[in-house]
């Protein structure tokens, strides 16, 4: 049973309501010994012999009880906590879509299957030229998720990496009208630790797209969330390629992208594609626009980080080198030459403001960077209502297609 969705939540609920009925049932049979029982009205010696009787048989009833009753009702006690602790986390969990598993709860599941150095990179435009690989998509089966949106499990030809990768298409995408049209993608990464449905479960972003692509508002993109939580024991990827353990970058960057070039109708110019991201996603896709502009052309980054170091949980973090050289800002400044990407940087205070103000001003065109100040927490609560903002960003650098 997944950890996310109605089943396992109503489960949870009846569970809780359960425990609580038993421990009330518990403590209404926690009355101690009974009353003795009266006695008819007879000779005083025998009545005072049927009352020490009585008292008698009731001590040793009390005995017997008392320390299974007292267990008892500890036990149901506990299991009423855990349950209610329980509850608050699927609630928690359902809101956020932070663990799909519970592999990825527990850190016990993997997603690499090997880690052989990937060839070299030619670009978007060069994964045309590799042999197509056609995938079955299914519904997500969250109820949280939207039923239009589909997913399929990918195994990765050239990272080594197998999981799932959310699709959605824009209404105009099956419209007869639009049947010789390719449509340009955003690849929307989560936080870690975060879902690959979270994007359209607690982000909405469908939801809300879909009437300002209708009317016009904002171009109709294919959204596209692949699978972020790859490796067990609770570590973050850092979105790196890091030999001997992990092809996070190539993941991202060059089997996703190509998953979706070889089943839907889309442009294969680095100018028709973006990628955009919170939190650790946000992160990612800061590092994925600057480090591949032959791939991307523009990020949408909400609270990230320059600095690996702000997710401890991160390879790249772990690593002296590699937290330089993942670095956004180091690779924006060590760059050959300045990269053609417009990054769309928000975050507050001492949550990503300084990094995006840093990266603004390390820019040159034509690499430019908008940073925006959200005073809002770090949460989904604060990124949600941001979609249709960033969307209209971005679809003033990639209008709809001819």
């Amino acid at each position: 049973m997944q950890l996310t969705g109605t089943p396992f939540l109503l489960l949870t609920i009846v569970l809780f309501v359960g425990s609580i009925v038993l421990a009330a049932m518990q403590w209404s049979r926690a009355g101690g010994a009974p009353r003795e029982q009266v006695q008819p009205q007879g000779r005083a010696g025998g009545r005072a012999a049927g009352r020490a009787a009585g008292r008698r048989r009731g001590r040793e009833r009390a005995a017997a009880r008392g320390p299974l009753r007292t267990v008892g009702y500890l036990a149901s006690i506990l299991f009423c906590q855990a349950t209610a602790v329980m509850l608050v986390f699927v609630l928690v969990n359902n809101a956020n879509q932070l663990y799909d598993t519970w592999g990825d709860l527990l850190g016990t599941a993997n997603h690499v299957r090997t880690v052989a150095a990937p060839p070299p990179d030619h670009g978007l435009v060069a994964d045309t030229t590799r042999a197509k690989v056609i995938q079955n998509f299914q519904p997500v089966g969250d109820s949280a998720v939207p039923g239009d949106v589909r997913t399929t499990d990918l195994k990765g030809q050239l990272s080594g990496v197998d999981g799932e990768v959310v699709v959605w298409t824009p209404p105009q995408y099956n419209d007869p009208a639009y049947k010789d049209k390719t449509f340009p993608v955003v690849e929307l990464l989560a936080g870690f630790p975060g879902s690959s449905s979270a994007w359209f479960g607690s982000m909405d972003v469908s939801k809300q797209l879909a009437p300002l692509m209708t009317s016009g508002q904002v171009t109709p993109f294919i959204l596209v969330s692949p699978r972020v939580t790859l490796l067990g024991g609770d570590t973050d990827t850092g979105c790196a390629d890091v030999p001997g353990k992990i092809n996070a970058e190539t993941w991202f960057a060059r089997d996703v992208p190509q998953m979706v070039l070889d089943n839907f109708r889309v442009d294969a110019s680095a100018a028709r594609w973006a990628v955009a991201g919170y939190s650790a996603g946000a992160h990612c896709a800061t590092r994925l626009a600057l480090s591949h502009p032959d791939r991307f052309r523009a990020a949408v980054s909400m609270s990230g980080y320059n600095d690996p170091m702000a997710e401890p949980k991160s390879l790249t973090a772990k690593d002296a080198h590699l937290r330089e050289i993942s670095n956004p800002l180091y690779i924006l400044t060590h760059a050959a030459t300045p990269p053609n990407v417009a990054i769309y940087e928000t975050g507050r205070k001492g949550d990503g403001l300084e990094d995006a103000l840093a990266l603004q001003q390390a820019a040159k065109a034509p690499t430019a960077v908008t940073a925006v100040e959200n005073p809002g927490a770090h949460l989904i609560s604060t990124w949600k209502p941001m979609v249709p903002t960033v969307f209209k960003w971005l679809s003033t650098l990639i209008p709809a297609g001819s």
